[in-house]
């Protein structure tokens, strides 16, 4: 199997305050928080954040040469169906147009699946989970749930680029049982009776355990730090412990600041655990999800050079707990709000965006070669010169931004109004107007500094109309 050269985790600006819920309801609710998604995003917006984390993680001589060649996306809340979600992922990534890019989607199972294959995958390979969890108002899994995302790039010892942790040993247990599921344009999911699924889960994840370590030539007292992910928390629970592993092993499952995310849980789980794991520690990655899989990863002395650059411990740090119980419930569908009296957007047309696909997916604008200008949306005449195709790309997705001038929109059609919308001016040059997300209305201001990130900006008649916005630098880096 491949060793893992990179990664990333992305975890939502905005908390909720669990307490937010019984004051509403009467009930429900409890202590902590959970992080929750923007009303502009999705698992694939969030995708792309943590694709981008793991991206810009990636150095040595192989790191250009060898950019992921396969992207496998594990979400069990795909933002379209009968439509590869891995595409727009791809496309914002700048992914190599002969790079594979595919689903896993349908259950929280299916993230580790990515791992997995993109582990044992012949070529460089990137694996994404993401995922948005909630219930109906006043419900366990609407409390416990938690939205966020993770992506780790595997490749080989031949492809240049210094590995951070190695699969050494690995198990799986599968069974066919009732535990949790969800029909097709259900609200929520139902789950069974918590006995009977913390009985089958356990002798699953006992011998998932069994195989990875014995594969890997361990005993549970060289584990070093101990994951365990799954929805059933009691399950959650007993294998921690059963496991045989020292105590001081069991990892955080950060739960009581943000949530169980699901299908991006054991990803953010392991993103913590490498953010902090020192050389050549021994971590064993449990998940529970309609049986049982254990991943046993050896990191190696490389790893505390190559961190992601925003730990989940600062991202956690870094959010908003100021979000009202109302606002979550109008994101998630539960509250439906009055629109704006104006007309309902139009869907973004197909030709159009094909055409722009390298500036709306990837922010890719053109600089002249002649004088250097940079032209916002890409352009073949350059405006400050007036040369005639003599453009380079200019990638800025990852070029920080100063807010020049701004405006409050109170009339423009938005799911959370009202609109902030912004006039940028990039470092090194090239303005453009869009809008400010991740803020509140006092926080805008010009002189503001800000970066992009991937967002949705609207859904109309069914699409997804994906484009970039900016928000404020608030984290180290």
């Amino acid at each position: 199997m491949g060793g893992l050269v990179s990664y990333g985790a992305y975890i939502p600006y905005y908390r909720l305050e669990r307490g937010r819920i019984a004051g509403v309801l009467g009930s429900g609710g409890g202590r902590g928080t959970r992080a929750v998604a923007g009303y502009d995003e999705d698992t694939t917006s969030m995708a792309v954040e943590a694709g981008r984390a793991a991206l810009a993680g990636l150095t040595g001589p192989g790191a250009e040469r060898d950019t992921p060649r396969q992207l496998f996306f594990a979400t069990s809340v795909p933002a379209y169906a009968d439509k590869t979600n891995a595409t727009a992922v791809h496309a914002a990534l700048r992914l190599p147009a002969d790079a594979l890019a595919m689903d896993m989607a349908g259950a929280v199972r299916s993230g580790v699946g990515a791992l997995i294959t993109a582990a044992q995958s012949p070529v460089p390979a990137m694996a994404v989970l993401s995922d948005i969890r909630t219930g109906l108002p006043g419900s366990s899994d609407e409390r416990d749930g938690g939205d966020g995302a993770a992506a780790f790039i595997f490749g080989g010892e031949s492809d240049g680029l210094p590995m951070l942790a190695e699969i050494v040993g690995q198990g799986s247990a599968t069974a066919e049982f009732l535990d949790r599921w969800r029909t097709p344009g259900a609200p929520s999911s139902r789950v069974w009776e918590e006995r009977f699924g913390e009985q089958v889960y356990g002798p699953l994840a006992e011998a998932a355990i069994a195989d990875a370590l014995k594969q890997a030539g361990l005993t549970p007292s060289q584990v070093g730090h101990l994951i365990v992910a799954g929805l059933h928390a009691r399950a959650v629970g007993r294998t921690l412990k059963t496991a045989g592993t020292p105590a001081e092993a069991a990892a955080d499952n950060l739960v009581a600041s943000i949530g169980n995310a699901g299908t991006a849980q054991a990803g953010i789980l392991l993103a913590d655990v490498l953010d902090r794991a020192g050389p050549y520690e021994i971590v064993l990655l449990v998940v529970l999800a309609d049986g049982a899989t254990a991943l046993a990863l050896r990191t190696t002395e490389t790893l505390a050079a190559h961190r992601q650059r925003q730990p989940v411990a600062a991202q956690i740090a870094a959010g908003n707990t100021m979000l009202e119980y109302a606002t979550f419930l109008s994101w998630r569908g539960f509250l439906d709000r009055e629109p704006p009296r104006r007309p309902d957007p139009e869907p973004v047309a197909a030709p159009p965006a094909q055409r722009r696909a390298d500036w709306k997916f990837g922010l890719v604008a053109s600089k002249c070669t002649q004088c250097g200008t940079r032209s916002l949306p890409p352009d073949r005449v350059c405006k400050q010169c007036h040369a005639v195709d003599e453009m380079a790309q200019e990638p800025l997705a990852d070029v920080p931004a100063t807010v020049t001038t701004y405006t409050v929109d109170r009339l423009a059609y938005t799911p959370s109004p009202p609109m902030l919308m912004v006039v940028i001016d990039f470092d090194g040059g090239g303005r453009m107007r869009c809008q400010l997300t991740d803020a509140a209305e006092d926080e805008v201001r010009a002189g503001l500094r800000v970066e992009m990130t991937f967002r949705r900006l609207i859904n109309a008649a069914g699409v997804n109309n994906y484009f970039w916005k900016a928000r404020p630098v608030r984290r180290e880096g």
